[in-house]
């Protein structure tokens, strides 16, 4: 079952007139892991933020099931380094303090294997546990479906590897779906059930090893010349038969 449905959506900023979103249609299903790649500029954070209503579409539909509930990571999060707050604290600002709360917080810290840190200053944490206190935070509500921005960047290839093996692990425990969007794909083959590589447009999509082996990946991420999409076929997978492919 689809918790979320984009239809032809699409997304132009009002101050620049940038087309940043074109005519992107997708479904997330129940409890899959889906990746979002494509190089820099390609529009995966503004994705997100349309998948989250942060910004409104300008055209299109996106809909969702009744009741859904998200968890959001943002790609980054500062503080003030003078601000005095340890882990339990920053968990609670997001709750109303209360004895449920706080067990709430011991719980999602115990999912993500950071217990240890609850007392813990947020400015002495590694940056391998301030994403697990993040993750921790987009866990509070119990989500339905897990929305991530790049939630391993900065980590090196081991720290990576285990926050997506606690991202599978969470997915089975939890029944929680969860789309992010990744810059790194050292990982992202084995780390997903489908991949989406965007640039502005959906440039193919499927199974993680049918998106690897697809021309227009190799062309974006395995060194070959720039890739340059021209807008005369379809990228539905609907009935390819009628579609025209033109990559320089």
């Amino acid at each position: 079952m689809s918790l979320i449905t984009l239809a032809h959506v699409s997304y132009t900023d009002s101050t620049t007139q940038q087309r940043l979103i074109d005519n992107v249609s997708f479904d997330i299903q129940e409890k899959t892991i889906t990746t979002i790649i494509g190089p820099n500029g390609a529009g995966k954070s503004t994705l997100l933020r349309l998948l989250l209503e942060l910004i409104p579409l300008s055209s299109g539909t996106i809909t969702r099931q009744n009741g859904i509930k998200l968890g959001y990571m943002p790609q980054r999060l500062s503080l003030n380094a003078s601000l005095p707050l340890t882990v339990e604290r920053f968990l609670l600002l997001s709750q109303s303090v209360t004895k449920n709360a706080r067990i709430q917080t011991e719980t999602v810290l115990k999912q993500v294997n950071a217990i240890y840190t609850l007392k813990q200053s947020i400015h002495t944490l590694s940056g391998g546990e301030w994403q697990r206190v993040l993750l921790a935070r987009a866990l509070l509500q119990s989500p339905d479906l897990l929305v991530l921005d790049e939630p391993v960047q900065g980590l090196d290839l081991a720290g990576q590897a285990e926050f997506y093996r606690m991202l599978h692990h969470i997915r089975h425990t939890l029944g929680c779906a969860v789309v992010h969007v990744s810059h790194d794909l050292h990982l992202v083959w084995d780390a997903s059930d489908t991949v989406i590589c965007l640039n502005k447009h959906i440039c193919c999509m499927g199974h993680p090893e049918h998106v690897r082996q697809d021309p227009v990946v190799q062309r974006l991420f395995g060194g070959f010349a720039p890739y340059t999409h021209h807008h005369d076929h379809c990228h539905d997978g609907i009935d390819h038969s009628t579609c025209e492919h033109k990559h320089d």
